[in-house]
């Protein structure tokens, strides 16, 4: 079984989020269904949007994806046995009494991202990301509208083919990984919560991450992903 962004609560909830539906939960879902759980073998049940939704149980494996806010997670002690995908040490160790925890850095699909590319970059710096991101830089006023232009709550497909465009980016986590493969010069942004993640790590080779840890957890007794969608 698998939870995921076509589960119809989690589908609800992002039609009253407005552009906020473009949200990176959403879209790692995305990738986490089509290129890491079919190359990871496990008898666990699945949970990629990281809420208590219709059908949680126990012993899932759950990403997690708010580092912001991570004690919101309490729910996750209301089941057994879970295996806690997080992306920042901030969140595991907040939710390290729950089940069994799992460091996974972000990743993106880079051969999906790669059809974006162009050969000649026209402009010169952009901004890709949250607006709580933006907000949260040391110093905002790098990012001046006069400086910068700002992209954000937007269709994955459109922002990609506009950053394209662009030599230089300043983003974080997924993003910083994005503007990378895209070929833009990369320009960090100090926050709180981030999770390092500016080394580009592909959807397939975080799935061989995570293999080996639920292997630690499991004992290496995974036997066949026979997962189903509800």
């Amino acid at each position: 079984m698998v939870i995921d962004h076509n589960h119809p609560e989690y589908e609800a909830i992002r039609k009253k989020c407005g552009n906020g539906k473009y949200n990176g939960c959403y879209y790692y879902s995305r990738e986490i269904v089509k290129n890491i759980i079919p190359n990871v073998s496990t008898w666990r049940d699945w949970n990629t949007v990281g809420r208590e939704l219709s059908g949680m149980c126990d012993h899932m494996i759950v990403f997690l994806h708010d580092n912001s806010t991570p004690w919101n997670y309490q729910w996750l002690k209301k089941y057994k046995d879970l295996v806690l995908v997080c992306s920042s040490e901030y969140t595991l160790k907040s939710v390290i009494y729950s089940g069994h925890t799992v460091l996974l850095p972000m990743s993106i699909d880079t051969e999906y991202v790669k059809k974006f590319r162009v050969k000649e970059k026209t402009k010169e710096t952009c901004f890709v990301g949250n607006v709580w991101v933006r907000k949260s830089m040391t110093d905002p006023s790098v990012l001046g509208p006069d400086k910068v232009d700002f992209f954000s709550s937007m269709p994955r497909d459109k922002m990609l083919k506009e950053i394209a465009q662009y030599r230089r980016a300043y983003a974080i986590d997924r993003c910083a990984q994005e503007v990378q493969v895209l070929g833009c010069e990369l320009s960090p942004i100090e926050t709180r919560y981030h999770c390092d993640s500016t080394a580009v790590l592909d959807n397939r080779d975080a799935a061989k991450i995570l293999q080996e840890e639920l292997n630690k957890i499991d004992g290496g007794n995974n036997g066949k992903n026979n997962a189903g969608r509800i």
